[in-house]
C-alpha cells in the first residue's frame, strides 16, 4: 500500500460523486435482498479487498463480519480458500467467482467456472453475486485510487 497521505477523504468523495456513492450503495443493498445470505456477501466483499489489497475495505469489512458473529477462524481461511475445509461447495463457487472476476485473468471467465457457479447459483443470484463483486472492486479502486485510511472508517455512515 502506498502510504503517501490521502488524496481526499471518503466525505469530500461523498460529496463530488453522490449519484455514483448512491448507485453503488444501492447494488449492495439490493444484492442483500437476495438469496446469497448476509455471511456469503461478506465473504465476497473481503475477498475481493484482500485480492486487490485495500486495506480500508478490509478493515471494514472484517469489521462487519466479526460483528454478525463470523469466526476468525473462517476470516482467515479466507486467504487460503481453494485448501480449506471450513468453506461449503456453494461458498467456494462464489469465491471462485470473485476471483475470476476480480483478476480477469486474461480478460476472461472460464466457461468451466460459468458452469459450476450454475450448478450452484440460481441465474438470479448469479446476478447478485456477480453485483456484489463489481460493486465491491468499485469500492477497492476508488478506495485505492483516493488512499483513504484504514483510520477513516470512523467517518463511513452507512
Amino acid at each position: 500500500m502506498n502510504t503517501e497521505s490521502t488524496r481526499i477523504d471518503l466525505d469530500a468523495f461523498q460529496s463530488l460523486a453522490p449519484e455514483t456513492w448512491r448507485s453503488l450503495i444501492a447494488i449492495s443493498t439490493a444484492a442483500g435482498q437476495s438469496g446469497l445470505g448476509a455471511e456469503l456477501i461478506d465473504f465476497i466483499k473481503l475477498r475481493a479487498s484482500r485480492v486487490n489489497g485495500c486495506h480500508f475495505c478490509i478493515a471494514m469489512h472484517t469489521s462487519a463480519a466479526r460483528k454478525k458473529g463470523i469466526s476468525e477462524e473462517r476470516l482467515a481461511a479466507l486467504e487460503h480458500w481453494r485448501d480449506s475445509s471450513l468453506f461449503t461447495p456453494r461458498e467456494r463457487a462464489a469465491l471462485a467467482w470473485t476471483d475470476a472476476l476480480t483478476r480477469l485473468t486474461n480478460g476472461d471467465v472460464p466457461d468451466v467456472l460459468y458452469r459450476e457457479v450454475s450448478g450452484l447459483f440460481s441465474q438470479a443470484d448469479l446476478a447478485a453475486l456477480t453485483s456484489v463483486v463489481v460493486a465491491i472492486n468499485s469500492w477497492n479502486r476508488i478506495a485505492l485510487a483516493y488512499r483513504f485510511p484504514p483510520e477513516a472508517l470512523t467517518a463511513v455512515r452507512r
